[in-house]
């Protein structure tokens, strides 16, 4: 819609220019010869809206502010759109500059009813219930019924409130069904799988809040609450408001919208080339391993993944080929199980290598939390809180607690710190970031066994 009405924009100032008939229109070439200042329109524009981020726009989101931002990415990008048309057709082309003026009134205007056109339309899907965000509150008293209240009314947010998790008996929510109490909310999750749990609970302890959290671990879920018992749950957490009223985001994931584009973009064009350009050595180490003990060349074994679903992921075999007959067991950095090749391929990680055939089907990514085994992820998330957080995003080949020592049998609570501190500070920077370390440890033979 945006691209459509750029052009339109830009269309309509070419012939506003053409019938202004204060002044003359000698200058003004044939439409066609204006073909490239359009496409630097549209492309300065559009990136002005990307860094006004005018494309990670959330549920409820004021539509008066939208309009600012349009106004202020508008006015940069048709700025930008001048100097580099000058800079390109310098000699060739004229571009009036009250063609510049109408360009950005129009592009205002017409962006703007381009973007409310498109929020009619959310509005009308979400009344048939498609694309709502789908709520549970958990709390009761006065809190619950405020929230509520302010869920009901904002329904171009697109809010389907489920029900109310709550203790108190009798208690009237608007007519909303109470889903159980509070010490279920858990299985009240497993059930109806909502979008958003919403806790209202003010003058519960901080180990109350923890609990209820720990026991909304569906992936995917975003957890909000009111201020005021926050400091334990989450320090990094982030103030968001619900037409005025504040709520602290405690789940939340930086990976949204165009950056998922972008991070399966990298892992694409990353792992093809490197399957491409290891498959020598790939082929080398599969013949050595048969080589050198007898059972297959590779080890498939189950992990747990995005949204907590398992997967098969693929290694080069490091140990003998019943290493696991009495049960799963850690690896250790002397672990006696270890083939002669196993231990040169631990020492570098060549045994996961494979893995980058997981990347490529997209079951994983190249950077994120490590994959657990479906028995420890059972164990793990009972005495780790916020454990299961950690499947928000796709397990990776390397992540931010590897690259700082945290491999192996090292602390399940530490790693799990360093996995949520990425999933909600992500960016490409520190993706890129972590595969550089990675790689200088590979070289290094460190925190590898």
């Amino acid at each position: 819609m945006d691209t459509i009405m750029i052009g339109l924009a830009f269309l309509l100032a070419y012939q506003l220019r053409l019938i202004t008939r204060f002044l003359p229109a000698v200058n003004i070439a044939p439409f066609r010869e204006y073909w490239g200042m359009l496409a630097i329109q549209e492309a300065t524009v559009l990136g002005a809206f990307f860094f006004y981020r005018l494309y990670h726009l959330k549920a409820g989101s004021s539509r008066v502010s939208e309009a600012y931002s349009i106004f202020a990415a508008v006015s940069v990008g048709t700025i930008m759109a001048a100097a580099f048309t000058s800079f390109v057709f310098k000699n060739e082309l004229d571009y009036p500059r009250l063609m510049v003026g109408y360009t950005w009134a129009t592009t205002v205007a017409l962006v703007t009813g381009g973007r409310l056109i498109m929020g009619w339309v959310k509005r009308q899907l979400r009344r048939r219930g498609l694309g709502v965000e789908r709520v549970i509150v958990v709390g009761g008293g006065q809190p619950a019924r405020t929230i509520l209240k302010q869920l009901q009314t904002a329904p171009e947010g697109g809010y389907q409130v489920l029900g109310v998790v709550t203790d108190e008996e009798g208690e009237d929510f608007a007519g909303l069904p109470v889903l159980g109490p509070i010490g279920q909310v858990g299985a009240v999750v497993d059930s109806l799988e909502p979008d958003e749990v919403i806790i209202g609970l003010p003058k519960a302890s901080h180990e109350e809040v923890l609990a209820i959290i720990t026991s909304c671990e569906k992936g995917g879920i975003s957890i909000k609450f009111f201020p005021d018992m926050l400091q334990r749950v989450a320090p990094d957490a982030s103030l968001a408001s619900l037409n005025g009223l504040p709520l602290f985001t405690v789940r939340d994931i930086a990976l949204r919208g165009w950056k998922l584009t972008l991070k399966r973009a990298v892992d694409l064009i990353v792992s093809a080339i490197a399957l491409v350009v290891l498959s020598p050595l790939l082929l080398l180490t599969a013949v050595l391993i048969k080589l050198d003990s007898p059972g297959p060349v590779f080890y498939i074994q189950e992990r747990m993944g995005l949204d907590a679903e398992p997967f098969p992921t693929i290694k080069f075999r490091s140990m003998v080929a019943d290493a696991e007959k009495d049960g799963p067991g850690w690896t250790t950095a002397d672990d006696a199980r270890r083939t002669r090749v196993g231990r040169l391929l631990r020492r570098f990680s060549l045994d996961e290598t494979p893995q980058l055939i997981n990347v490529l089907l997209g079951e994983m990514s190249l950077v994120g939390p490590r994959p657990e085994r479906p028995v420890y992820v059972e164990c793990f998330k009972e005495i780790v809180p916020r454990y299961m957080e950690r499947h928000k995003e796709k397990a990776g080949l390397t992540g931010w607690a590897q690259v700082n020592g945290l491999r192996g049998d090292s602390s399940i609570a530490e790693r799990t710190r360093y996995d949520l501190y990425y999933i909600e500070s992500w960016s490409l920077l520190l993706d890129l970031r972590i595969m550089l370390k990675t790689l200088v440890q590979l070289l290094q033979g460190r925190h590898a066994y």
